[in-house]
């Protein structure tokens, strides 16, 4: 029925945006405060296990999320008939709640190795503001209704079907192949306030910033063919070309 379909959408619509936010202000919140606010109730060496499943729960259920099983998986998480057409949509929100979940959960140490004052701080949070900036560009430029979950319930309000769009080469995409990846790593290593627990998050996540998108290429490659190859021999990897 119409009515149903129009609910869906709009309800859809209204928990990815809603979530996405969420995730968003949480991430930015905890590496300004070098995860020192979690809500996790573990100490001493359980903290440092519950936070390591946290961390690895983001990347392994994110790559297996965008995989042929993972997608089967989001089809059933959707509203009933529509969980094709919400993949997207669904998808978004997961990645939302995994993030909620990392940083609303973590268990923090209580060390803080160094909190910036005076200029420096200013300095950091600068190049804090500016990674952000960088990785909306990167966002923007990738497809903001994709990356952002739009998409789907989008589609299912017109009753039309996703618009993924095509392999996005302009914008920052025109300098390296990666940038969201790039923007991520990026905003985790700015953080101004610097502890274990941030280090703790970082060096994994970036180890996955660069190699996770190797995934992502293959899945490019199986796609666009020749066009997908042409790009890669003419763009970097993950370094922008005016660093080269």
């Amino acid at each position: 029925m119409r009515s149903t379909r129009v609910v869906a959408a709009l309800t859809m619509g209204l928990l990815v945006h809603g979530l996405f936010a969420c995730a968003v202000g949480s991430m930015a919140f905890a590496l300004l405060t070098g995860l020192q606010h979690g809500h996790g109730g573990f100490h001493g060496t359980s903290a440092w296990v519950a936070n390591a499943l946290l961390v690895l729960q983001f990347p392994l259920l994110h790559s297996f999320l965008l995989g042929k099983a993972g997608r089967k998986v989001l089809a059933h998480l959707s509203p009933v008939g529509h969980g094709k057409k919400l993949g997207p949509t669904t998808y978004v929100m997961t990645g939302s709640l995994q993030l909620l979940a990392v940083f609303w959960g973590w268990s923090p140490s209580g060390t803080v190795w160094h909190d910036p004052a005076g200029a420096i701080a200013v300095l950091r949070y600068a190049l804090f503001a500016g990674a952000w900036l960088f990785l909306v560009k990167a966002l923007w430029d990738a497809g903001i209704g994709l990356q952002s979950g739009a998409i789907g319930w989008w589609a299912l309000l017109r009753d039309k079907p996703v618009d993924y769009g095509t392999m996005p080469v302009h914008g920052l995409f025109a300098r390296c192949r990666q940038p969201i990846y790039l923007g991520f790593a990026l905003v985790l290593w700015t953080a101004p306030t610097l502890t274990p627990d941030w280090l703790a998050l970082t060096a994994p996540w970036t180890a996955y910033c660069v190699l996770g998108p190797l995934l992502k290429e293959a899945r490019w490659e199986a796609m666009f063919g020749a066009r997908f190859r042409d790009y890669r021999r003419s763009v970097p990897y993950f370094l922008p070309r005016t660093f080269r």
